[in-house]
């Protein structure tokens, strides 16, 4: 049944109940709160509940079961393949609860599954506290979490789920339970890494650590025709750097930023982007050796608020553009990467296209691949290409460039995947990306969602 089907009479007894806004295809505002970050994907749910509490949630789950609806649940919106979205069926928006709570004792917050990166960060910083997020401030702290996480802060404290205390959540059958190390433990190590596959998260607890509240932060821009030397070098930098040091390479064409000449704005570059979670002193001689990997064209690094440099990203990554990505994992890097990279980067078919490749390991890789479900702990380099664009007719050449890159790459990168950077035609890649924790993750699947009523996700089929 779709929600189309659903009796007015059920619709209004479903309203009366429900905390929140009960959004129908006729309301005002429908068109406006369906929207999700990447504009390639337009889909239309029967029904939009707007969930304020937990309460809410169980709602919205009864009525999807008693009428045989699909089920979405969003909280950011930002999620590559779309998962945040269903036609025809029924959305559980999760948007209205963004309540943080912080408790500067015990350095711990408690974030419900509406907030975003922003959200979080702005509350936890007010304390000089901070816990591992990723680098976009509009992306929503529970669908990162849920893939695993990872950003600026992960080789000095592990991913966003080593950071995570407990969370409540409602099943499919409609019970609110309580997950951590101590009270089902097996549904906690599935929540970390293990996506939306076994309900819905009314409550994330974390645990926080001190950083700045000003780091050393920036970015150090090099011309293109000196990029595989730059790559080089980087790769040799970035295996023996701190753990409080991360940096990342991106190369793309250049924005019309300030501190880059005119002459470079359009063209392509290469930047290293630097987050320095410890003493700046100390991360201005740790980072002088970067100067030298070529002719800088542009450098804008210094001292700044850590929510500053959570959201300098922000420009690039503005909702409502197209986008399409590919990713690959890398224990190490290599020549050959460098060439197809150099290759690819040299003809992005649009300005808003680009290849990044974000530094893991420190603490990461210091945790058993097995201790949560997400096991790529060898990955000590995560590549994304990211196909971005502005209209519908650049549709095929910039899907086709990212491809295209992701076959020439494959034969330099590891085993695995991040669940969160999937695509969603990557259904081959899903058990892949678990490695040898899928089969527990779909046993647990079996216990708490049997019926898969949560299959808008990058799917674990109950075993």
């Amino acid at each position: 049944m779709t929600t189309t089907q659903l009796s007015k009479s059920a619709v209004a007894d479903f309203s009366k109940q429900f905390g929140g806004e009960v959004l129908a295809p006729s309301a005002s505002s429908y068109d406006e709160v369906r929207k999700i970050w990447n504009a390639t994907i337009d889909r239309k749910p029967g029904l939009i509940a707007r969930c304020t509490n937990a309460k809410d949630v169980v709602l919205s789950i009864a009525l999807a079961r008693a009428n045989g609806l699909t089920i979405a649940v969003r909280g950011g919106g930002h999620n590559i393949a779309g998962k945040g979205i269903c036609d025809d069926g029924l959305l559980i928006d999760m948007a209205p609860m963004k309540k943080v709570q912080i408790n500067v004792e015990a350095r711990t917050a408690t974030v419900e599954p509406g907030c975003t990166l922003a959200d979080f960060d702005t509350a936890a910083q007010a304390h000089g506290l901070a816990t591992p997020l990723g680098i976009n401030s509009t992306t929503g702290v529970a669908g990162l979490t849920l893939g695993g996480g990872f950003g600026w802060l992960s080789r000095k404290y592990g991913m966003t789920v080593d950071s995570l205390i407990s969370a409540d959540m409602v099943t499919a059958g409609g019970q609110q339970v309580h997950a951590s190390a101590s009270e089902n433990a097996d549904l906690f190590w599935g929540l970390r890494g293990g996506g939306g596959n076994f309900g819905v998260v009314t409550r994330f607890e974390f645990q926080l650590h001190p950083v700045g509240p000003d780091v050393l932060s920036g970015l150090i821009v090099f011309p293109f025709d000196q990029a595989k030397a730059v790559l080089k070098q980087y790769a040799r930098f970035s295996e023996k750097m701190p753990e409080e040091l991360n940096v990342w390479m991106v190369t793309r064409k250049a924005p019309p930023l300030p501190f880059l000449p005119e002459s470079v704005h359009g063209k392509e570059v290469v930047v290293l982007a630097i987050c320095y979670a410890g003493d700046a002193e100390v991360g201005q001689k740790l980072i002088e050796p970067l100067r030298g990997f070529g002719t800088v064209v542009g450098e804008h690094v210094g001292v700044q608020p850590y929510a500053a440099w959570q959201q300098a990203f922000d420009p690039l990554l503005t909702p409502g553009a197209r986008n399409y990505w590919k990713s690959h994992n890398f224990t190490s890097l290599s020549d050959g990467l460098f060439d197809a990279i150099v290759d690819y980067a040299g003809k992005l078919p649009s300005p808003h296209c680009e290849i990044f490749i974000a530094a893991l390991g420190g603490q990461v890789s210091k945790v058993a691949s097995d201790a949560t479900a997400y096991s790529n702990r060898d990955a000590n380099y995560v590549m994304n290409v990211h196909g971005r664009w502005e209209t519908a007719a650049e549709d095929d050449k910039c899907i086709a460039w990212s491809r295209d890159f992701f076959n020439k790459s494959k034969p330099f990168a590891s085993e695995g995947a991040y669940i969160n950077f999937l695509t969603d035609e990557e259904t081959d890649r899903i058990a892949s990306a678990y490695g040898g924790n899928y089969a527990r993750l779909a046993e647990l699947k079996k216990k708490y969602d049997p019926d898969n009523l949560f299959s808008v996700n990058q799917n674990i089929a109950p075993s």
